[in-house]
């Protein structure tokens, strides 16, 4: 059994987040962690806010807001998010909240130095008379010097995606006030990425089986590996070590260093919650644990090539990702989500009209795993229409309905020759039964969602076969038979269902007769036939309900109508 270590990437907490941000990284990951628990596998799922940086001094400076109370608030936010969609995590945290954030990055950055991958360099940078201050990255917009777009920020240009200096900027103006900016010298501690690369994180990479859309954006990144700049002149920040030789005053460490060592201090945090100070240790310096980092492709250069040269670079044991299961960008109706432009769905009327398990279930069937793909109202619907109601509620209202009305509500007996004929007709003559745990380990969640909807068209298929309501005209004891063998597949499509839609999951086990948590039991693999019967002959059925409301066409066409009104 190996150990798993599953992480999201940190959400920033400068605003809420969307659709996109959730499919990206944090559904697929829950996913995840939840089906290997279920496998029996030891998981342990780290996630929490990115909380320092230039962006949240900058709003938070414009809102009149302590930094800390300004990211507080968003961390909450967020997490309220994660919340309406089920996604749960071990730990949750946040950089400036950790109590061992500062102790770890300080740590990495010491031991960075003194094995010679961290150097001094004294540089220009933009510096703003009107404001007296230096312009770190996001203070600084311009156009992009490589595609001209004129909406490009000191550290990266939004269109292109190119990694960006400051200095390189376009007509460079002052992000706070306008003004133009002028050159100033200062000295800022920087990551010797070249030396790294060429001395592991190269051919590490190089060694290292990818996604195909990962594969390919890294390739590019090591051709051209710059020296990193790992410290900033800003008063919000993880502060440089105090007996730094030569450190100038007012330095904090650049948000992008600090922010993926919050996975190392929120597992510590998480370990001296349970009791167990030095537990970390057994996830981040164990040979036996799989780190696998779920990301959305902005991160990438992160994940692959920075975060790892660091984990080696300390010299201290730490492991490096085992996966790093990226995924592309995720748009809503064919433009890309933008709160400013008001692009976007707002979530808590939406959480108000919708279930948020549809959605959830919609967002993993379209996610954007090797290619850009979107939101479509029309889609969801389609979604939720077919897949969801017709599929999947349908024939466990119509089956368990029945056995209410025709079997006095309780899970009908069957003789062993009835058992081996539905077996068989079941299990070998109404499609192909797959297993999309198999999936799901290979990040394939579109592939794993199509496939639960496809094992439950089985069962449907089997009762248009049968016709358990003719059965009863003719020979009572085979309509019973038919009935419970149905109701024993509904069993299993309950324990596929858990990792995708678990309040769903949870709620089909009870109108089963189960009393306990479906989430608890091990995860079933594909039935074989005379070894697949689980629920007990007599078992008394629970309350019977609808799990899929419809959406109509009208509906709809009101949501595609508001998306472009809000948009005007």
């Amino acid at each position: 059994m190996s150990r798993y270590l599953v992480t999201s990437a940190l959400p920033y907490a400068n605003g809420p987040i969307h659709f996109g941000h959730v499919v990206g990284a944090y559904l697929p990951a829950d996913v995840y962690a939840r089906t290997m628990r279920l496998l029996g596998e030891e998981v342990l799922f780290v996630c929490g806010a990115d909380e320092y940086g230039v962006a949240i001094t900058l709003n938070a400076e414009r809102e009149s807001k302590p930094f800390g109370e300004y990211a507080a608030a968003w961390r909450d936010e967020i997490k309220t998010t994660f919340d309406h969609f089920g996604i749960q995590f071990d730990i949750w945290s946040g950089t400036s909240r950790s109590p061992h954030h500062k102790e770890f990055t300080q740590d990495f950055f010491r031991r960075l130095k003194d094995n010679g991958y961290l150097e001094q360099q004294e540089s220009e940078q933009l510096y703003c008379p009107k404001d007296e201050r230096y312009l770190a990255d996001r203070y600084v917009k311009g156009n992009c010097p490589k595609c001209e777009h004129e909406g490009a920020r000191g550290d990266e240009c939004p269109a292109c995606g190119s990694w960006l200096d400051a200095l390189a900027l376009v007509n460079p103006v002052c992000g706070i006030c306008g003004t133009t900016p002028e050159r100033r010298t200062t000295r800022h501690w920087y990551l010797d990425m070249p030396k790294l690369r060429d001395e592991f994180i190269g051919k590490w990479i190089d060694d290292h089986p990818w996604k195909s859309n990962v594969g390919s954006f890294i390739q590019n990144m090591l051709v051209d590996a710059p020296k990193r700049a790992i410290t900033r002149d800003l008063n919000w920040g993880i502060p440089v070590p105090e007996e730094i030789v030569d450190s100038e005053t007012g330095k904090v460490i650049y948000v992008w260093f600090d922010a993926p060592i919050g996975y190392i201090s929120f597992t510590a945090e998480w370990a001296e919650k349970n009791g167990t100070p030095d537990a970390w240790k057994d996830w981040w310096k164990s040979p036996d644990t799989r780190l696998v980092q779920f990301i959305g492709k902005d991160n990438i250069p992160f994940h692959t090539m920075l975060f790892p040269a660091m984990l080696h670079g300390v010299k201290d044991d730490y492991i490096l990702p085992w996966q790093v299961p990226a995924n592309e960008f995720y748009n809503l109706q064919g433009r890309k989500f933008s709160t400013s432009d008001k692009w976007s769905i707002p979530l808590e009327e939406f959480f108000e009209r919708y279930d948020s398990e549809a959605a959830r279930f919609y967002l993993l069937s379209s996610m954007p795993e090797t290619a850009d793909s979107e939101w479509k109202w029309e889609e969801f619907q389609r979604c939720v229409n077919k897949s969801l109601a017709d599929t999947i509620g349908n024939l466990v209202t119509r089956v368990l309905r029945f056995i209410v009305k025709r079997c006095d509500g309780a899970l009908p007996d069957l003789s062993a020759e009835s058992a081996a004929e539905f077996d068989r007709i079941l299990l070998a003559e109404c499609g192909e039964i797959g297993d999309p745990a198999e999936h799901i380990r290979a990040f394939k969640f579109r592939r794993a969602a199509e496939q639960l909807v496809a094992n439950a068209a089985v069962a449907n298929v089997f009762i248009d076969r049968v016709e358990p309501w003719s059965l009863f005209k003719t020979d009572p004891d085979r309509g019973r038979a038919a009935l419970s063998t149905a109701a024993q597949y509904i069993a299993w499509i309950a324990r596929w269902m858990t990792p995708f839609m678990p309040g769903k999951a949870q709620e089909v086990w009870e109108m089963l007769g189960a009393e306990s948590q479906v989430e608890e039991l091990p995860w079933p693999g594909v039935p074989k036939i005379a070894e697949w019967r689980t629920l007990p002959a007599g078992q008394a059925l629970g309350e019977v309900h609808g799990l899929f409301a419809k959406i109509d066409d009208e509906t709809i066409e009101g949501e595609l109508r508001a998306l472009h009104e809000r948009a005007l």
